[in-house]
Order: C-alpha cells, then structure tokens, then sequence
C-alpha cells in the first residue's frame, strides 16, 4: 500500500466538498461572535500569564549571629530629656546603658505652648562640658571610683562622669548640691529650666538578634548585683507634672520598605487575594500613644518580631548592589534597589499598670490586682520568631500554562459555535418544513 495511501486511513480531520458545504447568514453571525469571544479571552490569558503576585512562604530562618537594627521616634509630651535615659539589655548578657550614639533627644516646648522643637542633642547632653579646662586639671569624684569611660584616668571632670561614679556604686545623685562639677555646669539650672518641658526621641540602635528590651526611663541607669535600676529621686521629687505619657510615631525593626515597595506589594498582594499590604502591617505600632497623669506608672508592650524578606520578580538575576552602611542607622534601602530586601515585621500586645498596685477597677477588671514597685517608663520587650517570611514576587501562570489556556479558549470556543450554528441551522429548517407543509 503506497505511503500516502497509509496516512489517508489515519485522517481523523475528513473535509467536504465545495459543493456539500451550505453557507447561513446565522453561521456568519456565529462566525464572527466567535472570533470577538476568542480574541477577548486570548487577552485575557495574555493578561493572565503577565499578572505577578506575591506568595508568601513560610521558612526556618537558619541566620546566626545576626545583628539588628532598631528604628524608633517616640514623643513624651511631659518629660524634659534632662531625666530620660535609654537603655538596651539582651539575653546574651549585653547591656547598653544610656546609649549615646545614633539616638537624639530632640527637646520640645511645653505642651500649653504647642510641642514645637526647641533644640536637637545626641543623648551625651554634656560633651563639651571639660573641653575649656586647665589640661592638669582632676576633678574630684567625691569618694566614688572614677568611671571607666571618663576622659582623664582617674578623674570626674564633668557633672555626667560624677553621675556614672555614683551610680557605679549604686548611689543615689540628686541635682548636684555641692558638686564642683555640676555647679559649674549648672546641672540643678538645667533641670529646672526644662521641668515643664518635653522630649522626643528619634533615631536607631543595632542590637544583637535575640530576646531582649530596651525601655525608656527617668534618671541615671545602674546595676546593682542582678539587677538593672534607675536613680529616680530627681524624677519623683521634682515639683513638675511629670508623667510617661507618649505617642510612637514609628517605630520599626530592620530598614524602612522603600514606599515604591510598599506600593507594589500591595498591588499585587491584592492580585493574589491576599489583601492589600501597608506599612501598617510591619509596623503596627506606627501613629500610636498611650496616655496617664500618675508618675509612678509604666507602659510594657510585648513584641513578637518575625524575619521578613521580599523577593521581587527576577531578583537572583540582578547584579548585586552594595548597601549604604553606616554605623547609626545600619543598612538602607534605596528606592531605586532591585535585590532582594531583608526587614522585619513584628505583632505587639501592651499591658499598663500603675507602681502603686492594687485594683485594676478604674481599666474595667476589678478582679485584676497589680503588683506594687516596678520603675516608671515605656518598656519594649521583643522576642525573636525562629520562623521567618518571604514574600516572593512570582508569574501566576508559566508560559506552558499560557499556551495550555490558548488551546483551550480556541478549542472550546469553537466547539461551542458550531453547536451553536448547528442548532440555529437545524431550527430554521423546522420552521421552514412547517411553513411549507
């Protein structure tokens, strides 16, 4: 049997002849109502297959030894920041008392005169309080060892190096009375000149990425033996209304999400069906205050933070972009950055109390008794999540996919046309038969 006679028996596509073939006005109809619906549904899987979205996965987060950073802009209406230190303490036994670098006080007007910056400091308040002494000149510690970090060995030449000597051996300061050093620099002045005043503080701290807090609160930090306390007699006897009311601008950990990020995650986290994403949904703490008029009263907000990481659209194949570090704020992220970003998100819960113990009435739950002593402040105590979140930019459909949906949207539409023409050709041709019968 010739070859083609072999692949004529398997044709499964048999054709009619010219003359067999009957041509309707409907069919035309058909026929081009058809081609409209394919032409719209090809789009649409065009569209489709260029449709990306975010899929969030959840991972071990295998990272060791990691440091963190720290982003934070805290108000306090009606504390001066000649009383607020901060302090950070972690699990691994670091602890970084009255941090001084990367962290401004910025002091602010009182609130009856609107809150408005007044000045803007590190937190070292005095570091040029010694620069116009006689270079032999050796203050006195008054009984206490010098400080470690002073800047002559064996000397308290500033009113803040008598401070760490006291507080070193866990004494308590007062405002300076009979200090060389604070008289000269006027310490009791500063703290009455600043009594109705208030203080924001703003900038960023690198910790290490385990359990830890970090607080703020009134007076000089120490230890004493295993335990981390304050020196709070200026704070409670002193004649201002002073309390721990505060609004947290923001406060966040790891580099802000630059807002074209935050933008297109949202976009296409909504694509997915995942819901729009904010920055809201990473810092949730952002625009948020707590209020109270007692002084002995502290704030504990409970912080669960998980690893985020953002993976955009062909990322592993972009040149690597080096990151601007620097050593107060960490790594930063440039809108214009391509790679793959690494930050933080965190869930929070808060709890108040006054230090005075007793009932919880006044909050609503009678049947909730505070503990009495604590110090004064805003405590943030976070926790470290061994998971971590990626959320991967990704096609919602491959290219074999595409083709796949071609395919059918070609096939099935043309199917249902010739149903379609089948039945109105085989409809007229009734009614024409009982027309003439």
């Amino acid at each position: 049997m010739p070859a083609k006679s072999r692949f004529t028996r398997l044709d499964a596509f048999t054709k009619t002849v010219e003359d067999a073939r009957v041509r309707t006005t409907s069919g035309g109809i058909v026929t081009i109502t058809s081609l409209l619906v394919i032409f719209w549904l090809v789009w649409g899987e065009w569209a489709d297959y260029r449709r990306v979205v975010v899929r969030p996965e959840l991972v071990v987060d295998k990272g060791r030894g990691e440091k963190m950073e720290i982003h934070m802009n805290i108000t306090f209406p009606r504390m001066p920041c000649e009383l607020l230190t901060l302090d950070v303490m972690d699990v691994s036994g670091e602890i970084q008392s009255g941090v001084q670098h990367g962290v401004k006080k910025v002091r602010l007007a009182p609130v009856s005169e609107g809150s408005h910056a007044i000045e803007t400091r590190a937190l070292d308040l005095h570091p040029e309080d010694a620069g116009h002494l006689d270079p032999e000149y050796c203050g006195e510690c008054y009984g206490a060892p010098p400080p470690a970090n002073g800047r002559k060995a064996g000397c308290c030449n500033t009113c803040d190096e008598v401070r760490d000597a006291y507080a070193s051996i866990s004494w308590s300061f007062g405002r300076g009375e009979g200090v060389e050093q604070c008289e000269r620099e006027h310490y009791a002045e500063h703290l009455d000149a600043q009594r109705k005043e208030g203080c924001r503080i703003e900038g960023g701290i690198r910790v290490n990425k385990v359990i830890g807090n970090f607080h703020v609160a009134p007076g000089k930090s120490f230890s004493n033996g295993n335990m981390h306390v304050h020196d709070l007699e200026n704070y409670f006897k002193d004649e201002g209304d002073h309390s721990f009311t505060h609004i947290i601008h923001s406060l966040r950990f790891g580099p802000q999400l630059p807002d074209s990020v935050i933008e297109r995650m949202a976009t296409r986290s909504a694509a997915s069906g995942a819901g729009a994403w904010t920055n809201h949904h990473i810092n949730p703490l952002d625009g948020t205050g707590q209020t109270t008029n007692e002084k002995a009263y502290n704030f504990m907000y409970f912080i669960k933070v998980v690893s985020t990481a953002y993976l955009p659209l062909g990322w592993e194949k972009q040149p690597s972009v080096p990151s601007k570090t620097d050593d107060i704020f960490g790594v930063g992220i440039e809108a214009g950055y391509k790679g793959s970003i690494e930050t933080h998100q965190y869930s929070v819960t808060s709890h108040q109390r006054s230090l005075q113990g007793g009932s919880d009435e006044q909050g609503g739950h009678k049947e909730r008794i505070h503990a009495r002593g604590g110090i004064p402040g805003v405590f943030f105590s976070y926790d470290i999540s061994p998971m971590k979140v990626i959320n991967r930019e990704a096609r919602s459909k491959t290219f074999s996919g595409f083709l796949v949906g071609i395919c059918a949207v070609i096939g099935g539409t043309l199917t249902v046309a010739a149903a379609v023409d089948r039945a109105l050709y085989e409809g007229a041709q009734r009614v024409k038969k009982l027309h003439q019968g």
